[in-house]
């Protein structure tokens, strides 16, 4: 049985620091030629399309010793935790029986099996590097193909359940922290700006879902009539120059209205330090003012590692899991204040003569 406090690619120390960027992650959706799509698979389909594939990604040499399970061997907290790891799938909560996923033992890596599509796999890496993530899911992309027949038209690329996904079957997106552009309001124009050219902006959790402590999703639209590396070098110029207008949008704030910057940093230090209640939305807001401080220079830089796993450790099913069984809404607010009460009590003074 997994254990979702073991691993977590999002939650680990020791990565580079990076002032703008989360995370990065490459998708690739594939289906086999021989079976229909699981929306449409009878049972004894998909149990065959899990059986093969579940088989193909236990042997790859991506994985050393894989975690390997169906969707119905986990509890209801277990898959909570994993979504909110960003492992699984929120869709994939919903599917009854005939699906799993296959995981490196970080959580880095992970193939789920029958969600809409046969296979999605995924890789998954702290701060911005597509050139690294690309690598490690193209390499794994061309062992499963070894060794199952994917549904594939010279006309349209890879075939997939969503045509919005036809070609090259990729997304790629990465997590960026962008309270300077919100605090200056200009987030709904650099939203409009990035949908002309084909790229989407999504909450935390995807589509349908808010951009909860500043953090918005970046990723492409486009999957057919370009290529892998076209569409990294596109989405990269992109996420490049919203980078910049963040940094530029900090910087003004500094200029012309620091002591407002100063007053939301602290009192969001004060509240997660001292609170006796504090829901996952509160506290993701005031981890985006600790973390800025952090890019400001006001705490030190090895407070980042803490103040990013609080992004993930700050959610509902991973306060639960720390509880050990199911818990209200009033006592997991309880329970998350405390958690950070002891998790800044470690933290420094904030120093804003830094500035």
């Amino acid at each position: 049985m997994i254990d979702p406090t073991k691993g977590g690619e999002l939650m680990k120390a020791g990565a580079r620091a990076v002032p703008v960027t989360l995370s990065t992650r490459i998708r690739l959706a594939r289906n086999l030629r021989e079976f229909p799509f699981p929306g449409w698979a009878e049972t004894s389909q998909r149990r065959a399309v899990m059986s093969a594939c579940r088989e193909a990604a236990e042997s790859l040499k991506t994985f050393k010793d894989p975690i390997s399970f169906e969707v119905d061997d986990l509890s209801e907290l277990q898959k909570l935790v994993l979504v909110e790891r960003h492992v699984i799938s929120r869709e994939m909560l919903q599917i009854e029986e005939a699906a799993g996923a296959v995981l490196s033992p970080d959580q880095s890596v992970s193939i789920m099996i029958n969600e809409e599509d046969h296979l999605r796999m995924q890789v998954l890496r702290k701060g911005f590097d597509f050139k690294s993530v690309w690598k490690t899911a193209k390499k794994m992309d061309l062992e499963m193909e070894k060794a199952l027949e994917y549904a594939f038209s010279s006309d349209y690329g890879f075939l997939t359940a969503c045509p919005t996904n036809l070609g090259t079957g990729m997304r790629a997106s990465v997590m960026m922290h962008l309270p300077g552009l919100s605090m200056e309001k200009h987030m709904d124009k650099v939203i409009r700006g990035v949908n002309e050219l084909g790229i989407a902006v999504r909450g935390l959790f995807g589509e349908g879902t808010d951009a909860s402590g500043n953090i918005f999703q970046i990723s492409n639209q486009q999957t057919l009539g370009e290529g892998e590396e076209e569409i990294l070098e596109r989405l990269g110029r992109t996420l490049d120059e919203v980078k910049t207008q963040e940094i530029n949008a900090r910087e003004s704030i500094l200029e012309n209205s620091s002591q407002m910057l100063f007053d939301k940093i602290g009192r969001s230090y004060g509240l997660l330090g001292n609170a006796y209640k504090i829901t996952s939305s509160e506290a993701m807001d005031c981890l985006s003012f600790i973390r800025l401080a952090v890019d400001c220079g006001f705490l030190p830089e090895k407070c980042r590692a803490p103040i990013d796993a609080g992004f993930i450790e700050c959610q509902p099913g991973h306060v639960q899991f720390q509880a050990g069984h199911n818990v209200d809404p009033d006592e997991r607010d309880a329970m998350r204040a405390e958690f950070f009460r002891k998790k800044l009590s470690k933290f420094p003074s904030l120093d804003f003569d830094k500035t």
